[in-house]
């Protein structure tokens, strides 16, 4: 039997959402790239699931949609992982050429976070929505939270140190740096800590994920497995465990 409902918005790879299935939740993993004609679902043994279904997530149409078909069900947590092109210091070299096409570009692009927020709120559950550091800190607020990967390390086994998909490209035990935002809400516990060894000076891997590629970018987005993990442990109740 499984144990409730997990929600993911922006979500293409489902990593955050793998220690809520293999413990028995039903999970969904709303991307726009996920296809509508082939909707994929990964089962586990435990009974819970990953199904990873297609949504365009910029149209605040379909997350009024999301909530009415959610609103009386057992969804338990929420998470989401908003496009940050348009929001993330990183890129504000491309600002002002941006702003010169769209003036509201960055107003439209942290309304996507708010709505992702809007929804969990509704709902009624813990949550969190993950940037890195970017412009959301004065559009909508300051984050609660702020973590690097590798701070969360040893939460990932000695056996499951390498990457099961990206070996080449994410270190093991994500020992990287890449400052990441929370915003959270709903009573969502922050996780505490396990660090594995600091690397020394920048991240080399992302030196490995440079261009625009839609694959690159699903790569540099991915959801530490080991904060993923984390995250579970610190906001699953105990009486659902059993």
């Amino acid at each position: 039997m499984t144990k409730g409902i997990v929600l993911s918005l922006y979500d293409f790879t489902g990593e955050a959402l793998k220690p809520w299935a293999e413990a028995g939740y039903c999970c969904y993993a709303f991307d726009i790239q996920h296809s509508k004609e082939k909707p994929k679902c990964d089962t586990f043994d435990s009974g819970g699931f990953i199904r990873y279904v297609h949504m365009d997530l910029w149209n605040v149409d379909n997350i009024t949609g999301m909530q009415r078909t959610f609103e009386n069900t057992d969804v338990v947590f929420g998470m989401a992982f908003p496009v940050c092109t348009d929001l993330a210091v990183s890129g504000a070299a491309h600002f002002e050429r941006k702003r010169k096409a769209d003036p509201e570009f960055q107003i439209r692009a942290s309304n996507h976070a708010r709505w992702c927020a809007s929804l969990f709120e509704a709902l009624d559950i813990p949550y969190f929505i993950e940037n890195p550091v970017s412009r959301l800190a004065t559009l909508w607020r300051k984050p609660n939270y702020s973590f690097h990967p590798y701070e969360y390390g040893e939460y990932i086994p000695d056996a499951e140190a390498e990457h099961p998909r990206w070996p080449d490209y994410i270190a093991p035990k994500d020992r990287y740096t890449k400052k990441t935002c929370l915003w959270t809400g709903g009573g969502f516990t922050m996780p505490p800590k396990r660090p594995t060894q600091k690397p020394d000076g920048y991240s080399q891997q992302h030196l490995k994920l440079g261009g625009k590629s839609q694959r690159t970018k699903d790569i540099r987005s991915a959801t530490p497995r080991g904060f993923a993990r984390a995250v579970f442990e610190a906001n699953v109740k105990e009486e659902e465990l059993v």
